[in-house]
C-alpha cells in the first residue's frame, strides 16, 4: 500500500457520498491509472494527493464541497503532454462520470466549469472555483525543497522541448503569477502561501 491509498480512498467515499451516489464500476481505478501513466513526472498521484491533503484543511471553507473534491479528482485525469485541450477532455470525463451516476445536470455543469478554471486563463468568479484553484496552486507556495522538485518535474514533462525555448515560455509563465496582485484569491492560501510562493517564483525566474 501506498502513502496515499488512504487518502485517496478516503477522499472518493467522501466525495461520492456527499453527492448522494455512487460512482461508476472501476472509475476510482481507471483515474488512479490515469494519474500514473509514463509520461507525467508532475502532474501524478504524487500531485493528487497534494491537492486532496489540502482540501481536507480547507472543505469547510466551499460552497459545495463534494463539487469541489470531484474536480480536484478529475482535474489533470486526461494529461497529453503535447495537447492544448488536457482540461477540456478531463472536465468533459468529469461530467460523464457524474451523469452515468444519475447526478442532475447542474451539478455536472459546475463540476465541469470547476476543472475548465483550472486553465489558470483567467481569475475564477465564484467562490468554489477560487479555492479549487487555490489548492492547484499550493504547489507555488511550497517549501523550496518540493518547489524545486517541482520545478524539475515540469522540465521534465517538457523535456521535448530545447532549453531554450523552454526556458523563455517558463520564465513568462511564472512572470504571470508575479504580475497579478495576488497569486491566491482566498484568504486561508494567501495568508499562508503567498509570501513562500513569490519568494519560491523570483527564485526559480532568477535561475
Amino acid at each position: 500500500m501506498t502513502n496515499s491509498e488512504p487518502l485517496f480512498e478516503r477522499s472518493w467515499q467522501r466525495a461520492w457520498q456527499g453527492l448522494g451516489v455512487t460512482p461508476p464500476a472501476g472509475l476510482l481505478q481507471a483515474m488512479l491509472t490515469a494519474y500514473a501513466e509514463p509520461q507525467r513526472r508532475y502532474h501524478t498521484q504524487q500531485h493528487l494527493a497534494e491537492c486532496l491533503a489540502h482540501f481536507e484543511a480547507v472543505q469547510n471553507r466551499a460552497q459545495h464541497p463534494a463539487e469541489v473534491e470531484l474536480a480536484l479528482w478529475f482535474h489533470d485525469a486526461v494529461y497529453d503532454i503535447k495537447a492544448k485541450d488536457n482540461e477540456l477532455r478531463s472536465a468533459q470525463w468529469a461530467a460523464q462520470a457524474l451523469g452515468e451516476a444519475g447526478l442532475a445536470e447542474a451539478i455536472c455543469g459546475r463540476v465541469h466549469e470547476l476543472v475548465m478554471a483550472t486553465r489558470h486563463e483567467v481569475l475564477p468568479k465564484h467562490d468554489d472555483a477560487r479555492l479549487l484553484v487555490d489548492i492547484d496552486l499550493a504547489i507555488l507556495g511550497a517549501d523550496p525543497e518540493r518547489f524545486a522538485e517541482y520545478d524539475a518535474q515540469v522540465r521534465a514533462e517538457y523535456a521535448w522541448v530545447p532549453w531554450p525555448i523552454y526556458g523563455i515560455r517558463r520564465k513568462q509563465v511564472l512572470q504571470g503569477f508575479l504580475q497579478r496582485q495576488a497569486i491566491y484569491a482566498t484568504p486561508y492560501f494567501h495568508a499562508r502561501l503567498e509570501q513562500q510562493a513569490r519568494a519560491n517564483l523570483h527564485r526559480s525566474i532568477a535561475l
